[in-house]
Formats: C-alpha cells, sequence, structure tokens
C-alpha cells in the first residue's frame, strides 16, 4: 500500500463497513506510516479493489476503534486490523490472498498467532480461515472490544 491508494482506501470502506466503524483517513494514514511492510491492497483493472491492515502485537490485546497501533517489543501475534474487499472484487478469493500473504509474513517472522476484530457478522468467514473465537479477554480489552459500537468477536489462530 502507498499514500496514494487511500482515496480508494477509504471508498471501499465505506462501501463495506457500518457507518459506525468507519475510521477518518488520518488514522488510516497513520497505521499505513506505523507499518507499511504490512499494508498491502489488491488491484484489477480498474485500480485498487481490496486491502489489509496488519501489525505485530500480542494475543489478547484488542486494538480499539480509532486506535493506534501500538508495537510489543515481545510480539507474538500478527493482528489482522481491518480487510475490506470492494463489491466489484468480491467472491474472486481476494481477501483470503490477501490474508495469505500476512500469514506468510508472519511465519517467517517467528510470530506464533493471528489475532483480529470480525465485525458485520463475518466470523464464519474468519472461522474458514482457521480462527476460533477467544472470549478470555481482560477488562481493559473486552472494552477495546466495546468500542466498536456493533456486534464484534475477537478471534485468534495458531500459525504453526
Amino acid at each position: 500500500m502507498q499514500v496514494r491508494d487511500i482515496p480508494a482506501v477509504m471508498s471501499i470502506q465505506e462501501e463495506s463497513y457500518a457507518a459506525e466503524v468507519h475510521e477518518d483517513e488520518a488514522v488510516i494514514l497513520n497505521r499505513l506510516a506505523a507499518c507499511p511492510q504490512l499494508a498491502w491492497v489488491a488491484e484489477d483493472d480498474q485500480g485498487v479493489c481490496a486491502y489489509l491492515f496488519a501489525y505485530h502485537s500480542r494475543v489478547g490485546k484488542v486494538t480499539p476503534l480509532d486506535g493506534d497501533f501500538e508495537s510489543h517489543a515481545k510480539a507474538d501475534c500478527l493482528y489482522l486490523h481491518d480487510l475490506a474487499v470492494s463489491r466489484r472484487a468480491s467472491g474472486r478469493g481476494i481477501g483470503p490472498a490477501l490474508v495469505q500473504k500476512n500469514l506468510e509474513q508472519a511465519r517467517t517472522q517467528k510470530l506464533r498467532y493471528s489475532a483480529l476484530v470480525s465485525v458485520q457478522e463475518s466470523e464464519a468467514f474468519w472461522s474458514r480461515l482457521g480462527y476460533a473465537a477467544h472470549t478470555e479477554l481482560d477488562p481493559p480489552q473486552a472494552s477495546n472490544l466495546a468500542s466498536y459500537q456493533i456486534p464484534a468477536v475477537y478471534m485468534v489462530r495458531a500459525l504453526h
């Protein structure tokens, strides 16, 4: 992902997510700046059609909506914060391909887990990719999960 991709990312976010979970462009730019090596886009003949933001974290640590990516000296987890595919590109396997690209990176970096917050009834999609609900969150992390203001499920998968 490059800064020039941000207008397309914002457009895909708007068409993909409920208004309650839209994040501002400044937040998106901060995420790209924080972890450019883990921010990916997919393109088709019309341009950017999907994106994925991720960063290194710890299992059980939930990024709140609009929260900054916090780096961890002892990261054990690749946190997938945001995956979205435009309507025109849905059904082509682009989302899972972006996830696999990031998981390959995580394995080479010896991370043991991947985690995410599932919203908008996407739990079945993530389950097909090996993720399972992880309900043991301490109170601050449960509060972070509640920041999504819509039903949200914290999910984890082992990488090895």
